[in-house]
Order: C-alpha cells, then sequence, then structure tokens
C-alpha cells in the first residue's frame, strides 16, 4: 500500500468501520452471500481493489483455515489502510455477530428460549441468492477466463456432487488445473490442457465417494436442530478458571485448523466440548450451532454462545478471540503472497485453479441455499425482486438485505 497522510489514513480506517460494521449486521447467508456484499463494496462501489485482485484473495482464503468471510474481511481492511485496517474492519465485522450470539446466550440461560426470528430469515434468504447471484456472474469472466478453466470449475462441481469434501475439491482443482494449465502451454494450446485434467480427474472423482460418505453421513448426525429448543443451561462458576483456560486454549486450536462448513465445527466441537471434557449436552450444542446459523456474520460466532453459557460475559469474549486469533495470523502471514504466487508461473497457474474451484463452490453453495430458501412462491418472487434491484437499481446490497427480513415478517404476520 502506498504512503497516505495521517488525514486521509484516518478517513479511510472510518469507512472501513462503517462498511464492516453494516456487512458484520447484515451478512446472513454464509461465506458465500457474505463474500459477495463485500465484492458489490468493495470492488463494484468503492474500487479499492480489481475484480482478479479480490478473486485472488478468494482463493488465498480458501487455501488457509478458518473463517472465510472474516478472512476476507482482513485482506481487504489491510488492502485499503495497512496493518491498522485489517484490525479495524476485523473487528468491527467480528463484534456484530458475537455480541447477537452472545445476546442470545443471556435469553437462553435467563428465560429457557429463544426469540422468535423465522419469519425474518424466510424473506432474507431468497434476497441473498440474488446477491450471490450477482456476484457469480461479476466474478465469473475473469475467474473463468479460459477454457482449462471452465474445465477445473465443472470438474470440481463433480467432484464434490460425488461426494468429496469442499477443501479436497479445492485442492483437487488447484493442483489438477495447474497441471493442466502448465501442460497446455507447453503443448502449445489449451486443448491439451483440458484434456490433461479431465484424465486426472477421474482417478479422484471414482476413487473417494465411499470413504467421504461415510464422513458425511458422521457430520450430518451432528447438524444443527431446525428449531432451537428449551435446554437446561450450565451456570458460570468463578471457581472454574481453569476450566475457562483449557475451553480458550481447545476454541484457539479449532480456530487453527478448521476447515469446511458448519457441519465440520459441529464436529470439532462435538469432540471436545462433550464427549472430552462433558461441559455441553448434545442438545445445548445444536442450539449453539443454530445460534451461529441465525444471526448475521461468521458462523464461528457460536463461540461467543458457548462461551457465555459456560462462564457468562467473560466467557463469550475470550472465546471469541480465541477462535478468531488465528484468522487474524493466517492473514498477516499472506498478505503478501499474492504478489509472490503471480510472479512464479506454475504458482500464477495454481491460483488461477484455485479461484476457479473456488467459483464452484460458491455455485453448489447458491443451489443448496436455493433448494432451502425457495419453498413456496411468495419466496420465489422476493429472490425475483432481489435479483431485479441487483442487476438493474444497483442497490446497495445491505438495503436488500433489510428489504427481504421486512417482507418476510409481513408475510409472517399475514399467515
Amino acid at each position: 500500500m502506498p504512503d497516505i497522510s495521517p488525514a486521509e489514513q484516518r478517513r479511510r480506517l472510518a469507512e472501513l468501520a462503517r462498511v464492516f460494521l453494516r456487512l458484520g449486521l447484515t451478512g446472513f447467508g454464509g461465506p458465500a452471500a457474505t463474500i459477495a456484499m463485500m465484492e458489490d463494496e468493495a470492488v463494484g462501489r468503492r474500487r479499492w481493489l480489481t475484480r482478479d485482485h479480490f478473486l485472488d484473495l478468494v482463493g488465498i482464503t480458501n487455501l488457509i483455515p478458518g473463517a472465510n468471510a472474516a478472512e476476507m474481511s482482513l485482506h481487504l481492511g489491510h488492502v485499503r489502510a495497512g496493518l491498522p485496517g485489517l484490525l479495524v474492519s476485523g473487528a468491527c465485522f467480528i463484534l456484530p455477530a458475537a455480541t447477537l450470539s452472545a445476546l442470545f446466550a443471556w435469553a437462553y440461560v435467563r428465560y429457557g428460549a429463544l426469540p422468535q426470528i423465522e419469519s425474518f430469515l424466510y424473506g432474507i434468504k431468497p434476497v441473498v441468492l440474488g446477491i450471490i447471484f450477482a456476484a457469480l456472474f461479476r466474478l465469473g469472466r475473469p475467474a473463468l477466463k479460459s477454457a482449462p478453466l471452465l474445465a477445473v470449475a465443472l470438474g470440481v462441481v463433480a467432484l464434490s456432487y460425488a461426494g468429496l469434501n469442499e477443501v479436497l475439491a479445492l485442492f483437487t482443482g488447484g493442483l489438477l488445473g495447474m497441471l493442466a494449465l502448465r501442460r497446455g502451454l507447453a503443448a502449445g494450446g489449451p486443448s491439451r490442457g483440458v484434456s490433461a485434467l479431465s484424465l486426472l480427474a477421474l482417478g479422484p472423482l471414482n476413487a473417494c465417494p465411499s470413504l467421504v460418505r461415510a464422513m458425511q453421513a458422521r457430520a450430518q448426525q451432528l447438524a444443527p436442530a431446525s428449531t432451537l429448543a428449551h435446554a437446561s443451561t450450565l451456570a458460570p462458576a468463578s471457581t472454574l478458571a481453569p476450566a475457562l483456560w483449557r475451553l480458550v486454549l481447545f476454541l484457539l486450536k479449532v480456530g487453527a485448523v478448521l476447515y469446511g462448513s458448519g457441519y465440520v465445527l459441529a464436529a470439532f466441537l462435538e469432540g471436545g466440548l462433550v464427549r472430552d471434557y462433558g461441559w455441553l449436552t448434545q442438545r445445548q450444542l445444536l442450539d449453539a450451532i443454530a445460534v451461529g446459523q441465525v444471526t448475521p456474520g461468521p458462523l464461528l460466532s457460536t463461540a461467543a454462545f458457548i462461551g457465555y453459557i459456560l462462564f457468562g460475559a467473560r466467557g463469550a469474549a475470550l472465546s471469541t478471540a480465541a477462535i478468531f486469533a488465528p484468522s487474524f495470523v493466517f492473514v498477516l502471514s499472506t498478505t503478501r503472497l499474492v504478489p509472490i504466487l503471480r510472479r512464479s508461473a506454475w504458482a500464477a497457474a495454481f491460483l488461477d485453479a484455485v479461484n476457479a474451484s473456488s467459483l464452484a463452490l460458491m455455485v453448489i453453495v447458491t443451489v443448496r441455499l436455493g433448494h432451502a430458501a425457495l419453498i413456496d412462491w411468495p419466496a420465489a418472487l422476493i429472490a425475483a425482486a432481489g435479483a431485479l434491484a441487483v442487476f438493474r437499481a444497483k442497490i446497495n446490497s445491505t438495503w436488500l438485505v433489510l428489504a427481504g427480513g421486512l417482507a418476510g415478517w409481513l408475510i409472517g404476520l399475514l399467515a
């Protein structure tokens, strides 16, 4: 980042705080939706970076553990205002989700129940589909800029639907795509690269499904419940300070090694907090994961809910800091990686293939969200209106999310 005056630095930090506080409060729909909203703000509206640079950051983020959306907020903050920007954007994006999760935990402990917000989510989910679709349309051209990269994306879609874990699919697409791109260039044209990619993809496609299906069956057993049930809670106790630090160390480890979806997070938490430590019941864990899903921002804000019901406000704060701290370290370690990768022909080919693979994973998420969101004709109308507003009226995605929530609430009143 070029040198800027102190006044300009303050202006940029204030701008980052406003943007990421708003995104943290309205970023429903998981990382695909939130990253799409970030693309709209950082690339489409504010021109902080090019679409190609944004895609490279998405690719790098998918290669490291942690919450992808939170890590993208850190990367964008660093691009805009260096290390202070990274800290400001990350804090402003994470704090709203963590605060809301802690408030849900307070209600859970005090009343044994949680507020009902299904009507708002009913309207928000279809709007999110339109936002993601617009981002896919904008990112598709730079990501799929050659026939081999299109073949990479289609191969990753096939691998994912065959049962391969999304992280393995991402790395497979990156490695095979790199080989295909370099081989195609060495052979004097793209067609040989596409052929090589097709042949190399057959082995993983046929070999992986049985093992991965067994892993996914285990993860599905831990899938969050569709409703937030009553549960007995564990009262905070000041005598449990050593246990609090064990929780902090456990969540620090989770944040440092976590790849994949919320089901993977559930598996980590179930193994440690339910089976090893016995601090939570299965029901409490499922409610904690559900809270992470119905609040905006990164799913890892589940840690604030868990920390609060175990150790109160101090537990919520320390748990949030612990699970997100590795993401700050990883992003700081990779901020200068993209230019280095782009200077190497092999590494640049790998990054291009990872970008195409990341776009393919976003397509898969969009399809799955469509099955969950478009459950009746009012939801379909909301989705169509949201998509039209994105493409034609150029309305800010934050206002679209709020409008979708209001429409869902009104529909709930009339139902």
